[in-house]
């Protein structure tokens, strides 16, 4: 469980990741919700990687 949690901010990189690539690949970069939501998601994962692992650190 501790993994996972540890990865918890990659995933959420990766998967926001996946979401502006499917964009790309499908011409479908006009439509705001999708790549808002995948800005949400990598900046969701940067910021919670950066917290749980200085957390897991101490």
């Amino acid at each position: 469980m501790k993994s996972l949690l540890k990865n918890l901010g990659l995933i959420l990189i990766l998967v926001g990741v996946v979401i502006l690539l499917g964009c790309s690949f499908t011409g479908n970069v006009n439509d705001n919700a999708l790549l808002g939501t995948s800005v949400v998601l990598v900046v969701l994962g940067l910021i919670s990687y950066i917290i749980i692992n200085k957390k897991i650190a101490d």
